[in-house]
């Protein structure tokens, strides 16, 4: 079943300022460590926020979808992202370790179930961690289906200048004219790269043409979230890292493994007009997953600060609080 919801005020949903009650670094081996934090109630329902990406990172902004006096609210920096460490490092970084990450995080927090609350690439990565670790999820709140499927990589990369052709444009014509017939190669080289001078630009590069196509109107002078240099090389390094592997999964491989999840809660919101992560995608989720919620938002692209998205969040988030006790 699809229902609507029309767009109150911008952040007008959302829980106050939440501060964390406890962080931490996880080492994961002996290169990778993990930055952890929690907020809420300590005695509150777990929930996890697993983010975008790969390689976004986590804010203070998404500690604000969940009331703070019901949910111990656990967020985490990924491989490579935010506050973890090495940044930007594509070493053993795979979709594998990033399941494995979750579960030594569940054990690291003596968590016995939690709930999943992802978009985009988060809820990529909160569908395989539920597949893999069913008994361990009291269900799943997602946003933006992305399921690392090649005609989506292949979406990403050639398929939106339909939609943005100046952005498309841009983000191709960064490189030299022998070096287009390869975008996403050449990109990925580039991002490698150690010298700043070679990476840094192409990181914004990048960066800028998912920022110009992220959301239904325009941002105020083309404002991003990733302007630092830091920030724009783990997203651009570590999203072209998984693009040029097929994420690392069989072909199929989410859509196969949902019989896996189909007795556990779930909610999927979508922007109607989310071009980089196309409501195609959560409709074939919604299809394979038909005990799910799905939740189409007429006026809203891919971003979750976008209002009518932000309130259809949170009160998906309202109504899994009763089934998850």
């Amino acid at each position: 079943m699809i229902d609507s919801v029309r767009s109150p005020a911008p952040d007008a949903s959302l829980y106050p300022e939440c501060a964390p009650y406890a962080s931490g670094h996880l080492a994961l081996d002996s290169r990778h460590t993990m930055h952890w934090e929690e907020c809420g109630n300590p005695a509150g329902v777990p929930l996890l926020f697993v983010h975008g990406g790969p390689g976004g990172g986590s804010l203070p902004h998404h500690r604000r979808f969940y009331d703070p006096a019901l949910w111990r609210i656990v967020l985490y920096d990924q491989r490579g992202a935010g506050r973890s460490t090495p940044v930007a490092e594509i070493v053993d970084n795979t979709t594998a370790h990033l399941v494995c990450d979750i579960e030594r995080l569940r054990r690291h927090l003596s968590v016995e179930r939690w709930l999943l609350f992802g978009g985009s690439w988060g809820s990529t990565l909160a569908l395989l961690y539920a597949q893999a670790h069913p008994d361990r999820v009291l269900g799943l709140v997602l946003r933006g289906v992305f399921l690392a499927t090649k005609p989506e990589f292949d979406w990403f990369l050639g398929g939106m200048w339909r939609i943005f052709p100046e952005a498309w444009r841009d983000f191709v014509h960064f490189l030299p004219p022998e070096e287009r017939n390869d975008v996403l190669g050449n990109y990925y080289r580039r991002l490698r790269d150690a010298d700043p001078c070679v990476h840094a630009p192409a990181a914004h590069a990048w960066g800028a043409y998912e920022s110009a196509c992220s959301t239904l109107l325009p941002k105020p002078n083309g404002a991003g979230r990733f302007d630092t240099d830091s920030a724009a090389l783990a997203i651009a390094r570590i999203e072209a890292h998984y693009f040029a592997h097929d994420a690392f999964l069989r072909p199929g491989q989410i859509l196969d493994d949902v019989p896996r999840i189909r007795h556990l809660p779930g909610a999927i919101v979508q922007g109607r007009y989310d071009i980089i992560c196309p409501p195609s995608t959560a409709h074939a989720l919604s299809r394979a997953w038909p005990e799910a919620e799905y939740i189409v938002v007429p006026d809203a692209g891919h971003s979750v600060r976008e209002p009518g998205t932000t309130q259809a969040l949170v009160a998906a988030v309202q109504r899994m609080y009763a089934r998850c006790l």
